[in-house]
């Protein structure tokens, strides 16, 4: 599947994971990002089977990319440019340990932050940026 401006792939049930795209919406002004839930038709027909069912991990699709884990975070968050340009300084940490950091997290989020039992539906403002 090709798309024009990068998909970010988000366990739609997860708490932290809906922060984190409230975020990146908030602080996306020229709206480079779309959205897609893992559980959701756009992943059916972008991702395999195996990345719709390992839902640690938020994957950024981008030119027929795909990006996962820690490395999926920083280039959504250095794309943002301000504050979050900061962000570059974390390849320093090398990957294995920002993984092992992510998947730690990942493997909690539900009892940290809670679980929702539907995916987000969108908002009138954010119906052209989250794909189904």
């Amino acid at each position: 599947m090709q798309t024009q401006k990068p998909i970010l792939f988000f366990d739609g049930l997860c708490h932290l994971c809906n922060g984190f795209v409230d975020e990146v919406i908030q602080r996306d002004h020229q709206e480079r990002f779309q959205f897609a839930p893992i559980q959701g038709e756009t992943a059916k027909k972008t991702l395999t089977t195996r990345e719709r069912e390992h839902l640690e991990t938020v994957i950024l699709y981008d030119e027929n990319q795909k990006y996962y884990r820690s490395e999926a975070v920083l280039r959504v968050l250095i794309a943002l440019g301000g504050v979050y340009s900061l962000f570059r300084f974390a390849y320093l940490i090398p990957r294995s340990l920002r993984n092992a950091i992510y998947s730690w997290v990942a493997r909690h989020r539900y009892s940290w932050f809670g679980q929702r039992e539907f995916c987000r539906l969108p908002t009138p403002a954010e119906k052209n940026r989250l794909l189904p």
